[in-house]
């Protein structure tokens, strides 16, 4: 009996112990997903690395990249706080800090906290963005605080290469001030949360600027005729006008002859 009860001791603790080592890489990778799921997919997204006002994995550019419209620095970590990017612009420009991306398909969130300081108040203030066709989150004008503003971007399904952009201004909109930017990322998600503002979808958009516009049949055809006509009058009126030129030509070369005959 004693041996009975020893032995299921035994084989009771044994399947205890086991249960650990058997839930255990379970845990694990839905930890590894969860890690992956919230990694920020930008080089030096804190901004940490760099050297003066050179910062790793970012380049400044501009609409305007005449010396003396806007001026970039880093502002290194200081009283606990995180480094920022600076984008001081002295006349109107669209002007910021970039990072060349190679994305999966999927949903992204991209953004960063932003501050500004005179910024203009009647044209785009500083944003995050994609450069192409418009892509931006809500912006800031104004002298305003830290504020994180940002935007969910569908990539279709073979990927793509994006640019995302810490922002001062815009696609025809030169702005002027200062803004800073801390704490850029660029995560992937499930889905963009319910009721989000700034939603896009890259394929769509990438889909119509190839495409561009289409009407309906009726206008096609219309806009056809319309061509032929226009085309038409042209050349009549371009014959008329070289037809005249010819008779003045001709009048002018018969003039002497008239005057000799006489």
């Amino acid at each position: 009996m004693m041996k009975r009860k020893l032995i299921r001791k035994l084989v009771v603790t044994a399947a205890l112990l086991a249960l650990p080592l058997k839930f255990a890489p379970v845990c694990a990778g839905t930890a590894a997903a969860h890690a992956d799921a919230a990694r920020n997919l930008l080089v030096n997204g804190d901004f940490t690395r760099g050297s003066g006002d050179s910062v790793d994995g970012w380049r400044t550019d501009a609409w305007i990249l005449t010396p003396g419209t806007t001026d970039y620095s880093r502002i290194a970590p200081h009283d606990g706080q995180p480094a920022e990017l600076k984008v001081f612009t002295h006349r109107d420009n669209d002007a910021r800090w970039a990072q060349p991306l190679s994305l999966g398909p999927g949903w992204y969130y991209i953004s960063v906290e932003a501050r500004t300081e005179d910024v203009l108040t009647f044209m785009v203030g500083a944003n995050v963005s994609v450069l192409e066709d418009g892509i931006k989150s809500e912006d800031l004008k104004g002298t305003r605080g830290w504020q994180r503003l940002g935007l969910y971007l569908k990539i279709p399904p073979r990927g793509a290469d994006i640019d995302v952009a810490l922002r001062l201004g815009g696609y025809m909109n030169l702005s002027r001030g200062a803004a800073f930017f801390r704490n850029a990322s660029v995560i992937k998600v499930a889905a963009p949360r319910a009721g989000a503002p700034y939603v896009y979808d890259l394929g769509e958009i990438r889909k119509n600027e190839t495409t561009g516009p289409i009407g309906n049949t009726w206008t096609l055809v219309a806009t056809f005729f319309l061509f032929i006509a226009v085309t038409a009058i042209g050349w009549r009126m371009l014959g008329e006008t070289q037809a005249a030129a010819v008779r003045a030509e001709l009048k002018r070369d018969n003039a002497p002859r008239k005057r000799l005959a006489r």
